[in-house]
Parts: C-alpha cells; sequence; structure tokens
C-alpha cells in the first residue's frame, strides 16, 4: 500500500509519498488553493507536476491538506484528486489540521502557523477542539511575517529605529513612500509583499532594537492566541510551532514561550518535516 500525504499552501504543495515498508519519497509541485485555482488549473498542476513523481507508483489512499480548503471548496478537491490519482480513498481537509496531525500525531497538543501569516489551535490528538480566529495581517496574525514586515516598515518611516538601521534598510530596499503605499494598499497579496523584508530582521537579529520588535509581536501572539486554550487544557500541553518565522526565530520564540511557563514542543520549517 502506497500513501500520499500533502501539505499544500498557494504557493507551494509538499508531498510526501509513503510504502509499507517505511521507504519514502519527498517532492514539490505549485501550490493548489483551491480558493484561488479553477478545477482546470489544479488538474493541470496535478497532471503535468504530481503524476510525473509517482509515475510507476499504484497510490492506495491520498491526504490532502491545504490552504483553503473549507465547504463546498473540499468537495472539489477530492473529485479531482480521486480523477487524478485514480483512487477513491481521499481524504482533503484544512491545512491547520494538517499541521495538528503531523506535529502530535495522536497525542494533544497546541499547534502555531508562523509564516507569512498566523494561525494556532488546540488538538485533542484527532481533531481541532478550540481555534482562536486568526483574523488575517491587518486584525490579527500577530507575530506572522507579514505584521513583522508591517511594524519593521513603519518603524523605519517613521524613524523609530536608530538611524543607521534606518539607511541600512533602505539601501537594501529602497523604496520611496509612495511606491510603498501604492504595493500595500492597490496590489494583490500586499501580506506576502510585507513578508518579504522579514530577510532584514534575520539578517539584523544581533540589534537589541531588532530582537525587541520580533519578542513584543511573539509575545502580543501568545498572550492573544495561545493563552486562550488554557482554561480547556494546561500549561504542560505541548506547544508546537511550525512556519518560516517560527524557524528562522527559534532563539528568540523559545525565550518567549519560557516566560510564559509554557511547554515548547518541536518546531519546523513545514510540517512534513516531523514525519521525517
Amino acid at each position: 500500500m502506497k500513501h500520499l500525504l500533502a501539505d499544500a499552501g498557494s504557493t507551494k504543495t509538499d508531498w510526501l509519498l509513503r510504502n509499507n515498508h517505511g521507504e519514502t519519497l519527498r517532492f514539490h509541485t505549485d501550490g493548489m488553493n483551491p480558493s484561488l485555482l479553477t478545477d482546470d488549473e489544479i488538474r493541470h498542476i496535478l497532471t503535468t507536476q504530481l503524476l510525473p513523481q509517482v509515475e510507476g507508483s499504484c497510490v492506495d489512499k491520498v491526504e490532502y491538506y491545504g490552504a483553503g480548503c473549507r465547504g463546498e471548496a473540499v468537495v472539489r478537491m477530492k473529485n479531482i484528486l480521486s480523477e487524478v490519482v485514480g483512487t477513491p480513498n481521499i481524504t482533503v481537509d484544512s491545512d491547520m489540521l494538517g499541521a495538528a496531525r503531523m506535529l502530535c500525531g495522536n497525542k494533544a497538543g497546541i499547534v502555531c502557523i508562523l509564516g507569512t501569516g498566523a494561525n494556532s489551535c488546540l488538538y485533542d490528538g484527532q481533531q481541532i477542539s478550540h481555534q482562536t480566529p486568526a483574523l488575517g495581517f491587518i486584525l490579527g496574525d500577530e507575530g506572522s511575517g507579514a505584521v513583522l514586515g508591517r511594524r519593521l516598515i513603519g518603524d523605519v518611516f517613521k524613524g523609530q529605529l536608530p538611524e543607521d538601521l534606518c539607511k541600512a534598510f533602505l539601501a537594501e530596499y529602497p523604496l520611496t513612500m509612495d511606491e510603498l503605499i501604492r504595493r500595500v494598499y492597490r496590489t494583490p497579496a500586499p501580506n506576502q509583499y510585507l513578508a518579504s523584508f522579514t530577510p532584514f530582521l534575520s539578517k539584523n537579529i544581533h540589534r537589541s532594537e531588532i530582537q525587541e520588535i520580533i519578542k513584543d509581536e511573539f509575545n502580543r501572539f501568545i498572550r492573544r492566541n495561545v493563552l486562550a486554550y488554557l482554561p480547556y487544557t494546561d500549561a504542560q500541553t505541548p506547544l508546537h510551532f511550525v512556519g518560516s518565522i517560527a524557524s528562522v526565530f527559534q532563539e528568540q520564540l523559545s525565550e518567549v514561550v519560557t516566560q510564559y511557563n509554557l511547554a515548547l514542543g518541536m518546531v519546523v520549517r513545514q510540517p512534513i518535516d516531523a514525519l521525517s
């Protein structure tokens, strides 16, 4: 029996093919958010990018966890996957549940995503039992790449950072205020645009001012999201993190989690990393 597992975002999908002997094959395809793509576009990606990777393999089961997989989109993805892969044994669910199952298995845990966006849930070992709404980078997404980038840019243009840091930022990203406002307010995917500035934070992590931004946002994420789960569990429930921001700033994240006397579990860049 061969089992195909997917963790799908809007820009990239991570796949893991496993057989009964424990042998695994990892590969990537383009992202497949059914909220953004048509059936034909999804079918094209699966046919041209997935099938060549699994050629000669008889896939018996598919577990697909992806961004935008809720409501009617779940039925669409099931039908397309069944058609292309050739098996009716298809599970489709949200990327949040996928992250919880990959990091926690059949044990309870609090699972957090810190990447371009931010999300979290309390997982009971089978399903998500409680979830604080993420609300996106305008109303929420504390600690995410988009919010860190938004705060960094605001501090630069408002002169809240030391002059040398502001000059270093504008030398690396020669933006005018007009261009910045146009890109954020008048073009698609402003969250991804804002998150694209986070490499400057990691490059200058030795500066106390930069560390303060990161730790403050991680504190806000814990206070406004994770602490909401404590009435339903306890502080020793493992707190797992996944995502590029959690991975790159793991040291600062660990410091903040320790301040709340929470039990830090795994920190991985991608959910599938927890299975490898």
